[in-house]
């Protein structure tokens, strides 16, 4: 499980930040809700933050010391259009418990036509749900 930290000012890592345009009226809330029911404690805080033209970016920051940087997990210039709920959990979880396995989601057929995400290249060795 990915260790939660809090700074001084209350702001709890992991965390996600989703900006979205308020003119374009995009119904991001559902990715907020998908995150933090498939993660729930492994994150410490998910953000809704309020923009303009067109804006699409999902951040996440995982330490207080990277608070000014983060890592751009989706950006709807840049990947073009929204991501798939399963896309933007492989991506969450890639770097907060790069080991986990996501279930349904990590049994999606990605291009190749085998699983796809990190959590796929773990799960060569024997079957977790079988032991």
């Amino acid at each position: 499980m990915a260790e939660q930290t809090t700074t001084d000012h209350g702001i709890r890592f992991p965390r996600v930040t989703i900006q979205f345009c308020t003119q374009c009226k995009w119904m991001l809330r559902a990715f907020a809700q998908e995150l933090l029911s498939t993660f729930s404690t492994s994150l410490g805080e998910v953000s809704l933050q309020p923009s303009t033209g067109g804006t699409f970016i999902v951040t996440i920051y995982h330490r207080p010391e990277d608070e000014a940087s983060g890592t751009v997990l989706w950006d709807r210039k840049t990947d073009g259009g929204f991501p798939e709920t399963k896309e933007l959990k492989r991506r969450v979880r890639d770097i907060i418990e790069p080991e986990r396995d996501l279930g349904h989601v990590d049994r999606y057929k990605g291009p190749e036509g085998g699983p796809s995400g990190k959590a796929a290249e773990a799960s060569k060795g024997d079957c977790q749900d079988c032991k």
